[in-house]
C-alpha cells in the first residue's frame, strides 16, 4: 500500500528517507505503516508457506482475525520458504535490499517459524530410534545460536520502532500423527518428540531473553482429540484446521492493542 502525501515538503522528506535506502523498490517496501495500520511479515519454512495445503496459511488468517479484531488495515506478507533452515533464514535476512529485509523493515508485527529443517539430516537416525540427543548436538548448538542472531537481525532492521514479535513452536520437527505410526518405530517417535521438546526449548528461551512472544504450538496440537485431523495427508504439515489453530492461537498472544513503546515485544 502507497501512502500519498499532501504536501510537498513531505514528500520530499520521504524520498529523501527512501533515497537513503540503497535499492529500494518502491516506498511500500520501506514506509513504516501508517497511524492506525498493521503491517504483518512471516518468516519461516514450509508451515508458514503453507505447503502442502490446498488452503490459505496461518499468516492470512491471523492477519484476518487481527483485522477483525481490531478493525484496521491489515496487510499480511508471506515471506515463508519450504525447506528454510534457521541459517537460511538469517542469511535472507542479511541479504541486502532482498524481498525479505523490505518486508521486515516495514512491518510491525514478526511472524517466525523456524528450526524444524536445522535437523534433516539427522532425519533417518531420529525416526528409527538410533539418534540419541548426542546426534543432533552440533544442530542444537547452531540453531540457538542463530535464532539470537535472527531477532538481533529484526531488531536493526526495525530500529526503534515498536515491533511485536511472536515465535511459534512445533507440534513435532517431523511426522506425526496416524502417518508416523505408520512410518516410525515406537522409539523413533518418542525420540521425534523428545527433540520436537527440545527445539521449542530452544525458541521459547530466545523469545525470553528478547523480550519476544512465544507462542505454544505443541500443546495444543498433541493435546487435540485427534492431531491427524489437524495434519495434510503427508503427516508433515498442517491442513486448513491446523493453519486455522496457529493463527487463532497467534491472535490470543497478540497485545491489544499493540505496543506503541520501542522494542516491545508483545
Amino acid at each position: 500500500m502507497i501512502h500519498t502525501l499532501p504536501r510537498l515538503a513531505a514528500g520530499l522528506l520521504v524520498l529523501g528517507f527512501v533515497s537513503a535506502i540503497a535499492g529500494a523498490d518502491t516506498v511500500s517496501e520501506v514506509l513504516p505503516p501508517t497511524p492506525g495500520q498493521v503491517r504483518v511479515v512471516a518468516l519461516g519454512d514450509s508451515v508458514t508457506s503453507g505447503s502442502n495445503c490446498d488452503c490459505a496459511a496461518f499468516p492470512q488468517l491471523y492477519g484476518d482475525l487481527l483485522h477483525n479484531r481490531s478493525a484496521v488495515p491489515v496487510t499480511v506478507d508471506n515471506q515463508g520458504v519450504a525447506g528454510l533452515d534457521s541459517t537460511g533464514l538469517l542469511q535472507q535476512l542479511d541479504q541486502r535490499n532482498s524481498p525479505v529485509e523490505h518486508a521486515t523493515t516495514a512491518a510491525n508485527v514478526v511472524l517466525l517459524t523456524i528450526g524444524a529443517n536445522d535437523f534433516g539430516d539427522h532425519h533417518d537416525d531420529v525416526t528409527s530410534g538410533q539418534c540419541t540427543g548426542d546426534c543432533v548436538s552440533d544442530e542444537y548448538e547452531q540453531l540457538t545460536a542463530n535464532l539470537g542472531r535472527i531477532l538481533s537481525r529484526v531488531h536493526a532492521l526495525r530500529g526503534d520502532l515498536p515491533t511485536t514479535i511472536l515465535m511459534t513452536g512445533y507440534w513435532n520437527v517431523f511426522k506425526d500423527g496416524d502417518v508416523a505410526k505408520q512410518q516410525y518405530t515406537p522409539s523413533g517417535r518418542v525420540a521425534s518428540d523428545q527433540l520436537t521438546v527440545r527445539t521449542n526449548n530452544a525458541i521459547a528461551a530466545a523469545a525470553r531473553a528478547d523480550d519476544a512472544t512465544y507462542v505454544d504450538i505443541y500443546t495444543p496440537f498433541e493435546d487435540s482429540a485427534d492431531i491427524t485431523a489437524l495434519l495434510a495427508s503427508d503427516g508433515d504439515h498442517p491442513n486448513a484446521a491446523g493453519h486455522a489453530l496457529i493463527a487463532r492461537l497467534l491472535l490470543a498472544a497478540t497485545p491489544n492493542p499493540l505496543p506503541t513503546s520501542p522494542r516491545q515485544g508483545g
